[in-house]
């Protein structure tokens, strides 16, 4: 089993997203509401040189979405061609970002 974890910075695709993994036969996601770092620290002005930061961050993005999907391990590359088909490439800016991490085990339901 592997657990692909996906920072959806695109909130506005999750719909879209959800129900292309669910044609695929994914069936199963937990959906967590996030922020960077970087986007919290300016906003609280913690550090002196991050305020010099902020003209990078016209995004007016406020938040994410993490994306977490156990499934076979056969499935993880569905996966992957879900999030290029519908989220588009990773590569460009403020997009997001995904990786996969191995299940050692696990217990409880998996649909």
């Amino acid at each position: 089993m592997k657990l692909v974890v996906y920072v959806m910075n695109k909130t506005e695709l999750l719909e879209e997203f959800l129900h292309e993994l669910k044609e695929k036969n994914i069936k199963g996601a937990t959906i967590l509401n996030s922020s960077g770092m970087a986007r919290k620290l300016i906003q609280n002005d913690d550090m002196e040189f991050i305020g010099s930061l902020k003209t990078l961050f016209d995004n007016p993005r406020k938040e994410s979405h993490v994306i977490l999907i156990a499934v076979p391990d056969q499935q993880t590359s569905t996966v992957y061609k879900v999030i290029d088909t519908v989220c588009g490439d990773l590569s460009e800016p403020n997009t997001g970002i995904v990786f996969t991490l191995s299940i050692e085990e696990i217990k409880g339901y998996i649909g």
